[in-house]
């Protein structure tokens, strides 16, 4: 992976804004002036429809492996052509936690994965986490550590991101509303990998809920490796303030989305709650995959039986175009997905969360790290 490596600087907030000019010039000129709607200002529409249209696989059973291999299955015909344009595979879990297997992505998803890849690739497969706690840890404890064994013609590899300790950076807005650095694994920047968010059905502390998206977003920053110091967290620049957690997440998504390959969300047993940690389980039986992953997040919250629209990092990264969040421009393959939709329970700081949506009239307050009304209270 020649060049892959290299400690750059990337800075995103003025190509994210000329991406939006160059959107906004070309909508308006396609759209008659008649037809232009005004905001609360002066100013035209700024985001125009992104009228592609996505495929996301649902797929609902007793068995968790089956259901992830059925939901990629599904959509066969589209993946394998990307696939074999790659030359290897990534598959990123979500280990936010080191010792609650609710909170993190289960061993069973990763074999109806890889039970998929068997056969279409002729490998390496690389599993690769940058873990909030210690990786290696995770991989033990999840039994992650047996499917290299099992799937040896995939030459299946165990990386931990933070100690790899290869990087890029962009730029995010911090507290203050100023640009500050984040370190991002580069192994998610790879054109060479096709990547795979292996994530779940999640209700969240900050952002309502985490999926695919949010797994690769939150899982690139790196912290410090095993016995290095001092400690230091990248992750923890992106709990700076209600608002600009969205706008983060938005900015990463664009940075990754190039290499994006599949979302698989495996629902089988989802958190409701107090999440994404410490959350109480759901027993959805259900597998989602698409090579859209702001499509299958729209699928997934909804089978959450949350308000698609609470969500404002999907809903910029379809503004972004990025992938296709209006419903209208999704099909669905396999089962209904009213069939297999249940009422998740929120996290108690619901209400503090949905202020995002809403005209800013606080000093921007933080959620995740610590509660909005007591600093010295834990997420």
């Amino acid at each position: 992976m020649p060049n892959l490596f290299q400690r750059r600087s990337l800075f995103q907030l003025a190509g994210a804004a000329a991406l939006l000019r160059a959107r906004i010039a070309g909508a308006q000129q396609q759209r008659p002036a008649s037809r232009r709607r005004l905001g609360s200002g002066s100013n035209p529409e700024p985001f125009p429809a992104l009228d592609r249209r996505s495929t996301v696989a649902l797929i609902g059973g007793p068995d968790r492996r089956k259901n992830v291999y059925q939901a990629l299955l599904a959509i066969d015909q589209d993946l394998r052509p990307k696939l074999r344009a790659k030359k290897y595979v990534v598959i990123k879990p979500n280990n936010v936690n080191m010792v609650n297997q609710l909170a993190s992505t289960h061993a069973d998803a990763l074999r109806g994965i890889l039970d998929y890849l068997d056969g279409r690739v002729k490998g390496p497969v690389v599993i690769a986490e940058a873990a909030a706690g210690d990786t290696r840890t995770g991989f033990e404890n999840f039994h992650y550590t047996t499917l290299p064994g099992e799937y040896k013609r995939l030459g299946v590899k165990l990386i931990d991101l933070n100690q790899e300790a290869k990087f890029e950076r962009i730029a995010l807005l911090d507290t203050d509303l100023h640009i500050t650095p984040v370190r991002l694994a580069a192994r998610l920047f790879d054109p060479e990998a096709f990547v795979i968010s292996s994530a779940m059905l999640k209700c969240h502390n900050t952002v309502i809920a985490s999926l695919s998206i949010k797994n690769l977003v939150l899982g690139a920053p790196l912290h410090y490796a095993p016995g290095e110091t001092p400690h230091w967290n990248e992750k923890r620049k992106y709990h700076v303030g209600l608002r600009q957690m969205h706008y983060n997440m938005l900015l990463t998504a664009q940075r990754l989305a190039p290499t994006w390959g599949a979302s698989v969300i495996d629902g089988f047993e989802g958190m409701e709650g107090n999440g994404p940690n410490s959350g109480t389980p759901v027993p959805s039986h259900l597998a989602i995959a698409s090579l859209d992953f702001v499509a299958a997040d729209r699928i997934g919250v909804e089978a959450m039986g949350i308000n698609p629209d609470w969500l404002g990092y999907a809903k910029y990264c379809c503004d972004l175009g990025l992938g296709q969040y209006d419903r209208a421009h999704i099909d669905i393959v396999g089962a209904k997905l009213e069939d297999l939709t249940k009422k998740y329970r929120l996290h108690p700081d619901i209400e503090l969360e949905l202020k995002w949506q809403g005209p800013m009239t606080e000093v921007p307050f933080n959620l995740g790290w610590t509660h909005p009304l007591d600093p010295s209270r834990s997420a």
